[in-house]
């Protein structure tokens, strides 16, 4: 890949980090009640994801992954994708229908979906956070790793340590996003992002 459309890549993933962030930023504001929740914090709720995606494939694309680091790329976009999906039922389904309609669906296989696509969400962070760990700053890293663990699991934890937890995956979004955009021209495949 030339050098032109490695960093056109990088800084496309690097601002599609940055949207991640922002997004993940207002939703934590609307979860602790310090905007309202409105029609657009609903809609845009899950461009976090969608702007993840494109942050990972940016990484997994240019990195030069390949066995484990792929895989675990590879799967961390499948299930940020899935999470897209949660979102919207979160957002957009669960936000206009009453509590006992959603723990209806919630008990039927809405429910399970949801169970795996958090499951999933889970199981890839650390496979994701394990095998980027010697490419990517570890402090952002590990930060990112940390919140999304907790998001996962967000059935089992209070609301304050799920609002904490999207700051925590904000700004090691951040972290990640801009050693993406300081990457100048590919080095090795193996190394080309080897943070320092």
């Amino acid at each position: 890949m030339n050098n032109t459309r490695y960093s056109l890549l990088l800084s496309a993933g690097g601002i599609a980090g940055f949207v991640a962030a922002i997004v993940l930023l207002l939703n934590a504001a609307k979860r602790a009640s310090f905007i309202p929740t409105t029609a657009f914090t609903q809609l845009v709720a899950p461009v976090a994801q969608l702007a993840a995606i494109v942050l990972f494939i940016a990484i997994v694309a240019l990195a030069g992954a390949s066995g484990w680091r792929l895989i675990a790329g590879l799967a961390g976009i499948v299930s940020l994708a899935s999470l897209v999906g949660v979102e919207f039922v979160i957002n957009l389904v669960f936000a206009e229908i009453a509590p006992q309609a959603i723990g209806a669906l919630r008990a039927g296989p809405l429910g399970i979906a949801l169970t795996v696509a958090s499951m999933g969400f889970l199981i890839t962070t650390i496979a994701v956070a394990a095998a980027w760990f010697q490419t990517l700053p570890k402090w952002a890293l590990l930060t990112y790793a940390v919140g999304s663990v907790v998001v996962a699991l967000r059935a089992f934890v209070p609301e304050i340590a799920l609002d904490t937890a999207l700051v925590a995956m904000a700004v090691g979004v951040v972290g990640i996003s801009t050693h993406l955009l300081r990457v100048k021209s590919p080095a090795t495949p193996e190394g080309a992002l080897t943070a320092q």
